[in-house]
């Protein structure tokens, strides 16, 4: 890894230009700006370190398999977020065909962790209220920092139904006696 990969100036658009060209800092550049995040994307769908870690080389070897036509029109995120989807449901759904019994027993949990660690687990069972697509709109919104914009194009759905299913899952938390203090306290 060359030490202007992490710090590269150029824009996005700028690197796939590059990247298209052959540039290869260019494509490490782009890759170190967004592994962290195609991974954390990736092991919201897979549930699994491992998994997300294939997720984030099929996405990457995507985007390769792209070049040298590939065009950003989008933001990068916009562009990698249903690569990053599909590619994870996909390896998942795959991971489901091979699990033993044994396995899927354990994977089916016990009660709640009282313990001071399950805090974050108490936020992932208010999110379950949630439908997947509230969930989903909502933590791309507030964990990825992407645009209402960027959500209705990564999802390819108007925007006003992103609009109205991040009011209707905000709507949700705030109702609900577990995650009303979150909204308190703000």
């Amino acid at each position: 890894m060359t030490a202007s990969a992490h710090d590269d100036p150029r824009s996005d658009g700028e690197l796939v230009d590059a990247i298209n060209t052959g540039d290869d800092g260019a494509f490490e550049a782009l890759y170190f700006r967004y592994r962290d995040w195609v991974h954390g994307v990736a092991t919201r769908f897979t549930h699994d370190h491992d998994l997300a870690l294939d997720v984030l080389q099929e996405t990457f070897a995507y985007v390769l398999r792209k070049c040298p036509s590939l065009k950003l029109t989008a933001e990068m995120k916009t562009f990698l977020y249903p690569v990053i989807k599909h590619t994870a449901i996909a390896l998942r759904r795959k991971s489901l065909r091979f699990v033993s019994d044994d396995a899927a027993l354990a994977d089916l949990g016990g009660p709640p962790d009282p313990s001071p660690e399950s805090a974050r687990s108490e936020l992932a069972s208010a999110l379950r209220l949630l439908s997947a697509e509230q969930r989903e709109t909502l933590l791309m919104r507030f964990v990825d920092d992407m645009t209402l914009q960027d959500i209705a194009d990564a999802l390819n759905i108007p925007l006003g139904t992103v609009k109205s299913r991040l009011h209707h899952a905000l709507k949700t938390l705030r109702e609900n006696e577990h995650t009303r203090r979150y909204f308190d306290e703000a």
